[in-house]
């Protein structure tokens, strides 16, 4: 199949990647790191996420995040919400974007929001609706599309069904995820075989774990299926709090050197997304993972 000429990273870092990270990271720093995201080409650089901080202490700065960061003409800065009251701080703090959060998997439903997939969605309507009044596009993520840590492995049809629901209730984009970094290329052709009848390609995003090596080969493949959207995570940062050995996001800029070599257009600087991974990278005290 043939490769796109272009392809859009979604950069997940700042709240994907961070909101695992145990270590206390500055406000300054958080807001550094969106910034030089931005200026590095990225259109889409997600912020943070609206959760109780009880639940993911690391995004207790939210609102002083999103007030301190210099916005950039062109770029979208989008961030979680998991309920009324969290949409009622985003659209406080002017979000442009706003995500939610569903699962394929009944069991990583329970652990992640506490709640069944069937009440995830009865829990986002109000969240979507508010949305649609204020003209805010909202995005739908999909956990465990592949495996699950509590339940193996998922069913394509299940993956589509959670999919489709929300992309019936007015999600503009769904990203599709391996939470656990399990999938491999031919589960992974079967579950979006599944999920393209029911939600268009250019409807979809990919966002890959990379625990066993295998990310970029999943997105390769997505790609010659007519996705065009990849979520990735600056240094390779993330994890998830509810996926007991999941290893981080595939590396932004692993993505982008196998994506400037297949000739494929980003409009990213691939030297300033390293210097931002050795940046965060440093705050943290480790290296790069690419």
């Amino acid at each position: 199949m043939m490769l796109p000429k272009y392809a859009q990273i979604y950069e997940v870092g700042p709240r994907d990647g961070l909101q695992n990270e145990s270590q206390y990271i500055a406000t300054s720093v958080k807001i550094e790191l969106i910034e030089r995201l931005a200026n590095a080409g990225f259109t889409h650089v997600e912020a943070t996420s609206f959760v109780s901080p009880k639940a993911v202490p690391q995004m207790a700065d939210h609102a002083e995040v999103m007030a301190g960061i210099k916005r950039k003409k062109g770029v979208v800065y989008p961030v979680l919400v998991p309920n009324v009251r969290g949409m009622e701080a985003a659209l406080k703090a002017k979000a442009q974007t706003v995500a939610v959060f569903a699962a394929a998997s009944e069991g990583f439903s329970l652990k992640n929001i506490n709640c069944s997939i069937k009440e995830s969605f009865v829990r986002f309507a109000p969240i979507i609706q508010m949305a649609q009044k204020t003209n805010i596009p909202v995005r739908g993520y999909v956990s465990c599309v592949v495996g699950c840590p509590y339940e193996g492995d998922i069913a394509p049809s299940a993956v589509a069904k959670v999919a489709s629901e929300l992309f019936k209730a007015g999600c503009y984009e769904i990203s599709l995820g391996d939470t656990i970094g399990v999938g491999t290329p031919e589960q992974v052709r079967s579950m979006l075989e599944a999920v393209m009848k029911v939600v268009p390609a250019e409807r979809l995003a990919l966002h890959f774990h990379d625990t066993h090596g295998r990310a970029l080969d999943n997105i390769r493949l997505g790609l010659e299926m007519g996705i065009q959207v990849i979520d990735a995570s600056v240094a390779g940062l993330g994890g998830c709090p509810y996926a007991p050995g999941a290893s981080g996001n595939v590396a932004s800029e692993a993505v982008l050197s196998m994506l400037h070599e297949l000739g494929i257009e980003t409009g990213i600087d691939l030297a300033d997304v390293t210097d931002t991974a050795r940046f965060i990278s440093s705050h943290l005290g480790r290296l790069p993972s690419a």
